[in-house]
């Protein structure tokens, strides 16, 4: 009992009590601090939104005012119509936009499964250097795309190209400017960037579940496949999307490596701005832009929900 009282009495000692004589704020002081309160957070975000509103309000908005206008040549009176939008998704434009979804699937999920496997291969890896120089080296690749890309592939695997040659490859039948060899040049800085985008998410699975799931009695496949893979699914879901729209949005490595034998909207978006095909085709550019716009804009729909939740078991 009496070490109680010493106790309390020296909690007391070193925080004495506040005094109950001092004036109180003034009622409108503390109101305008209140006000000032609530202020501050909307101010300190009206930079982000102008810039939102003047980089993408603005540029969507012209592209939607002209997927839905045409402008008469003869007297530039401009008029509203659909016929943007209906031949945007019809005939050969249909055809861009749909082999442009087929590449982007498949370099997707070809990509999700190689950067998967790399990404658990890391993770189990007992060797830092390695892990570090293979993340590193992910981190080149993933941002070495385009033109570059499309000239190095042209160099090695071209008609004339060095593997060409030395394997033999032309008698094979295969050619890096078909589909199938674009398919392997976006999965040259796809694969890169999936295995950066996971990583983090398998090495969130602890050790905790692994051992727990040990002492129950559980294989490794068994764990893996009731424990590991549900709770990285959403990353990889989330990985997958991410990749679809990067496939999806991609143009110069497309444009330089197989021009127009391929199919694709982003390369028919660029000839008809560019009146490589039929002049004064603007507009129908811009009723396409704005199909891809829609296609991001599904794909983030889905990308945001599924951080969302793969931040919830792995966070």
């Amino acid at each position: 009992m009496a070490e109680q009282v010493l106790q309390q009495a020296s909690v007391r000692a070193d925080h004495p009590p506040a005094r109950t004589d001092a004036p109180a704020p003034a009622p409108a002081a503390a109101s305008g601090r209140r006000v000032r309160r609530r202020r501050a957070p909307w101010l300190a975000v009206v930079p982000f939104f102008a810039f939102l509103a003047v980089g993408f309000g603005l540029p969507a908005g012209t592209m939607a005012y002209g997927a839905f206008t045409a402008t008469d040549p003869a007297t530039g009176a401009t008029r509203f119509t659909t016929d943007n939008v209906t031949g945007a998704l019809s005939g050969v434009y249909a055809e861009g936009l749909a082999g442009s979804v087929q590449l982007s699937l498949v370099t997707a999920l070809s990509a999700t499964a190689v950067g998967a496997v790399v990404a658990q291969a890391l993770v189990a890896s007992r060797r830092p250097a390695l892990r570090r120089a293979v993340v590193a080296a992910c981190g080149v690749f993933a941002n070495f795309s385009g033109a570059p890309l499309a000239f190095a592939f042209i160099a090695t695997l071209g008609t004339t190209g060095t593997l060409t040659r030395m394997l033999s490859l032309e008698s094979t039948g295969f050619s890096v400017y078909t589909f199938t060899g674009l398919v392997l040049a976006y999965l040259y800085f796809m694969v890169p960037l999936m295995v950066v985008t996971v990583l983090p998410a398998f090495d969130g699975l602890r050790s905790q579940w692994r051992e727990a799931a040990a002492s129950c009695g559980a294989t490794r496949g068994q764990f893996w496949r009731h424990v590991g893979i549900p709770v990285l699914t959403p990353s990889l879901l989330g990985g997958a999307v991410l990749m679809f729209g990067t496939a999806f949005a991609s143009h110069a490595t497309a444009a330089v490596l197989v021009g127009g034998s391929v199919q694709l909207i982003t390369i028919q978006i660029a000839n008809a701005l560019n009146g490589n095909v039929l002049a004064g085709q603007e507009n129908l550019a811009l009723a396409m832009s704005l199909n891809m716009v829609l296609v991001a804009l599904l794909v983030m729909a889905v990308q945001i929900p599924l951080q969302r939740r793969s931040a919830r078991w792995l966070g």
